[in-house]
């Protein structure tokens, strides 16, 4: 029979090959016709047709795209902190919404209108209203959502009208719809129940409710635990005064899982350089910065319920830090357990108990060098404040060999240096302070203080610049711009500086006082009226402010005005006969000579050897007519001769005090010097320092708005009490408080 036929042509005629159609093949090809699969050769493919705009359903399509391009508009701004436009945008897509809903309804097509769309603009509008603070028309939009059946799942929206309800701190409302929102959201929603819950144990913080409060923490503790609700409960069993419950709060909050890896994960491996190279690249990402974050939020907590609670759980704090720290010790946070007697340390110090606050701080030296460094400049701070400069200087010596990088420990010691007057080596340690620390605020205000007083004046005016920038509120950054510029004769931005301070310390009477002395010197009296009035208002003890104003009236010719500031002169320095001169001349030029002569005779018996007292009671008795003129008379010549007798004793003994010098310079040229410079240090300080015999705080005329470390504002490296300053200038300057530094290496809030 032969072999089967096979596609062999036959006749001329192609076999067809209907199975490889698709591929471009047909049966109409022959022998010689171009391979062509993809029919190139017919020429380019006919243009689309255009899409008709005009039609319903196009205009729907570019309508509902309008919207969803305001609403993500409106979301942009409200990221970038434009609440207002965001609102606009918001509202306009509101507009275009209803729009478009109308459309469908004339086009039929109302049956598929898109929900999800409209529930976007509802959503975005309320959020945006309460970004504003428009909260009525927030609420009124959030109930648009939440009765509209048609929108699943509105019903946690209640959540957002019950925070809108407790920033009007309308709380049982807020509890309300807080448990409203509860109800309708599933036991599937684990972490979002936990988190309603927490809310409603805040407002009942707020309500003063505890006892509620600690039900619903309790119950978080127990089902999903974490530190911050582990340190309200704390604080609620703190505000009911429950010894052991708040020991039990306190070991459940020291017990809370973290989530957090260990550190060891992020050291790389030296045999294995692509781990090496994946752990450098995940050291310092989000999520390990996250880490740290959560780390450093326990322990703040930690600290300060440790801190909160030692007074109170035991008989004495002594007792309750001991416990608190055997219980850290025994945790995963042990590291804290050092810094915990820090802050018994400090808590000694807000009782004024030194001795057992240095005790406590000398126990850390032997210990290893983080610790070590914080304790010494805590001693260092101390012994400052005692004047112990020795002392001071040898713990901040430590403090920098154990940690050279510390700032809070350079800072001390330029203060030590600063006090020795070696005020370039002080500059330099507060620049070394702030090369290790560019936020070291303390190191940039002492180093303006170095500058000023080494009279680089524009160097220490771009320090406190710059602080300024960082502490915009500060008013004692502004003081000190305005006395710059004041030694730098601008007279108008120092005033302008001080209106700056009083803008933030309304009441400082210094500050006004200061004022009113720039406003006088620019020959302002009516603004200088003002201020010093306003001084005086705050203060009526300064007796600076009191002459001014007295004067002033006798100036203008208001003597009555002028008699009660020198009655009260007189009540504040009895002992100075001039006030009391000043009230008596105050009524002899008002015309009321009888109530002059009885208060110069009052004067004459406090004073009988005052020379100008008799000479008024002798004119006046001579105007008078009165019998008593001869008696003044006789005194008066009785005190004057005495006046002469002591007044040529005085220059006698200048006299041979200078013959002295003279025969001291042809003996010893050197002694000369040495009494030649302490003359210039003692002429720094005020006489009535002089007459005391020592130094202190309050000898300085303007000390009330100078900066120090303070134990009532203690932050993570600073605490204290106020330093005594170092040698101020002579009035009328306000002299500036170095700044001294306390170290805690825990957050204390």
């Amino acid at each position: 029979m032969g072999r089967p036929i096979t596609g062999a042509v036959q006749d001329g005629a192609a076999r067809p090959m209907t199975a490889v159609r698709p591929a471009g093949y047909t049966s109409s090809m022959t022998r010689g016709s171009t391979f062509d699969p993809l029919g190139q050769s017919r020429g380019p493919a006919a243009p689309l047709e255009a899409k008709n705009e005009d039609t319903p359903e196009e205009k729907i399509k570019i309508l509902e795209k309008k919207v969803n391009d305001l609403i993500e508009e409106s979301c942009m701004a409200h990221s970038t902190g434009a609440l207002q436009l965001a609102l606009e945008k918001a509202k306009e897509a509101g507009r275009k919404e209803r729009t478009l809903v109308r459309q469908r309804e004339q086009s039929g097509n109302a049956d598929h209108v898109n929900l999800d769309l409209t529930y976007s603009v509802l959503l975005n509008l309320a959020n945006q209203y309460a970004n504003n603070e428009m909260f009525p028309e927030a609420l009124n939009s959030y109930q648009v959502i939440v009765k509209n059946k048609m929108f699943s799942n509105a019903g946690r929206l209640k959540v957002n009208m019950a925070n809108i309800y407790v920033r009007q701190k309308s709380y049982p409302k807020a509890i309300k719809f807080y448990r409203m929102a509860l109800d309708q959201i599933s036991n599937a929603h684990k972490e979002m129940r936990i988190k309603i819950m927490q809310n409603i144990g805040v407002v009942f913080v707020r309500m003063g409710q505890y006892s509620d409060a600690i039900t619903s923490f309790e119950h978080i503790m127990s089902e999903s635990p974490n530190v911050k609700t582990g340190f309200n409960l704390i604080l609620c069993y703190y505000a009911i005064g429950d010894r052991e419950r708040m020991k039990k709060a306190f070991q459940k909050l020291i017990s809370v899982p973290l989530g957090v890896d260990d550190e060891d994960k992020y050291i790389p491996s030296s045999d294995d350089s692509d781990s090496g190279m994946v752990i450098e690249a995940i050291r310092n990402d989000r999520l390990h910065q996250m880490e740290r974050d959560l780390k450093v939020l326990a322990e703040k907590y930690i600290m300060t319920a440790a801190k909160l609670i030692a007074p109170d759980i035991e008989t004495s704090f002594v007792t309750g830090f001991d416990w608190c720290v055997d219980m850290v010790k025994s945790s995963q946070y042990v590291e804290l357990a050092n810094d915990l007697e820090i802050n018994k340390a400090i808590t000694y110090l807000r009782q004024k108990d030194f001795n057992q606050a240095v005790e406590t701080l000398k126990t850390f030296e032997k210990k290893d060098s983080r610790v070590k460094s914080a304790a010494a400049t805590n001693l260092s701070f101390l012994y400052f404040l005692e004047k112990d400069y020795e002392q001071a200087d040898r713990y901040a010596d430590l403090a920098m060999t154990a940690d050279r990088y510390n700032p809070a420990a350079l800072i001390n010691k330029g203060n030590t240096v600063f006090i020795k007057q070696d005020h370039e080596k002080a500059g330099e340690f507060y620049k070394e302070a702030l090369r290790n620390d560019s936020s070291c605020t303390e190191g940039l205000y002492n180093l303006g203080l170095t500058y000023k007083r080494l009279n680089r004046l524009e160097e220490a005016l771009d320090c406190f610049l710059k602080l300024h920038a960082i502490l915009r509120n500060s008013a004692q950054v502004m003081y000190q711009l305005s006395s710059l510029y004041e030694l730098l004769e601008d007279p108008q931005q120092a005033i302008e500086w001080l209106i700056q301070v009083l803008s933030v310390t309304h009441t400082d009477p210094r500050a006004l006082a200061r004022l009113g002395e720039l406003y006088d010197g620019e020959g302002d009296k009516s603004q200088a009226l003002q201020y010093y009035y306003e001084s005086f208002r705050y203060f009526p003890s300064n007796i600076d402010v009191i002459e001014w104003l007295g004067a002033y009236y006798i100036e203008t010719h208001f003597c009555e005005k002028a008699i009660q500031y020198f009655e009260r002169a007189t009540l504040i320095q009895p002992t100075q006969v001039k006030w009391q001169l000043m009230v008596a001349s105050c009524y002899r030029r008002s015309g009321n000579y009888q109530k002059a002569l009885e208060t110069y005779k009052d004067i004459h018996r406090k004073f009988p050897e005052n020379v100008e007292c008799l000479r008024f009671l002798v004119r006046l008795c001579t105007d008078m007519g009165l019998q008593d003129v001869q008696e003044y008379a006789t005194k008066l010549k009785k005190a004057e001769k005495m006046k002469e007798v002591r007044e040529q004793r005085v220059k006698a003994g200048r006299e041979g005090s200078a013959r002295s010098r003279r025969e001291g310079r042809e003996g010893s040229a050197g002694e000369s010097d040495v009494t030649v410079a302490t003359g210039q240090i003692w002429s720094m300080w005020s006489p009535e320092v002089l007459r005391r015999g020592k130094i202190e705080t309050s000898s300085c005329r303007d000390s009330c708005v100078c900066l120090c470390a303070s134990l009532s504002h203690l932050s993570t490296h600073a605490a204290g009490r106020q330093a005594s300053p170092p040698p101020c200038s002579p009035p009328p300057r306000r002299p500036a408080l170095l700044r001294v530094h306390v170290q805690t290496h825990a957050p204390l809030v």
